[in-house]
């Protein structure tokens, strides 16, 4: 039972994982971090990414347009940029180590310690990738709400709102940190288990120290 809850929990461990950097790397380049609607022209939709602002049109269809500056962007779009980099790069990362460290992998088949070490380093690269994709995308997320409930500004004024690519790193960001849970909890049920393995090896031998004492006395 412990050895299939071991399979399971590395299998869903690295699929949850392999998901959330998917999702993170796709939140990262996605120009929909931030939606504008214009009242006056409802046909004309602004979006904005960490990378680029676009503008739709009917007629004419998207058209984008990358930042000029790095440092004319405003704080949380600088840091994001880093942070979202820090999440693609922790999660491909702990998606490698993780990987050798799997049971269905037959390299290094003989040294399940190592394995297991493999396995918590994985994890704990998995949470350190989820936690920088959240934190970006909540620091957004929070501007946005601040600007939006603004009363310096004008009721005419268009506001920014949530665009998808802020639901789509929270997605991504739970998704990495279950995954490094899940892994490592395979990674401990490793341990327990090569633990149980030792202590009924040694008492084997205790067993067999005992009956051939027993059989020399009788002699």
């Amino acid at each position: 039972m412990a050895l299939v809850f071991r399979t399971v929990a590395q299998l869903a461990g690295v699929s949850l994982s392999l998901l959330g950097w998917v999702l993170s790397c796709l939140t990262n380049y996605l120009p929909h971090w931030k939606n504008l609607n214009l009242d006056l022209n409802e046909m004309e939709n602004w979006t904005m990414g960490l990378w680029q602002t676009c503008v739709t049109q009917e007629e004419v269809g998207m058209q984008c347009k990358d930042f000029d500056s790095f440092l004319a962007l405003p704080a949380e779009l600088r840091f994001s940029r880093i942070f979202m980099f820090l999440s693609n790069g922790l999660g491909f990362l702990g998606l490698l180590v993780s990987g050798f460290g799997l049971d269905c992998l037959r390299i290094g088949e003989g040294q399940r310690d190592l394995k297991r070490r493999l396995l918590i380093l994985g994890g704990v690269l998995s949470w350190a990738s989820g936690i920088t994709a959240l934190v970006p995308v909540s620091w957004v997320a929070h501007k946005t709400v601040q600007e939006f409930w603004d009363e310096n500004v004008p009721g005419f004024v268009p506001r920014w709102e949530f665009g998808e690519a802020l639901f789509l790193g929270w997605f991504a960001g739970l998704s990495l940190l279950l995954g490094g849970c899940l892994l490592n909890c395979a990674a401990c049920s490793s341990h327990a288990l090569l633990a149980s393995g030792h202590h009924a090896v040694a008492q084997m031998q205790d067993h067999h120290q005992l009956e051939t004492r027993n059989t020399n006395l009788k002699n």
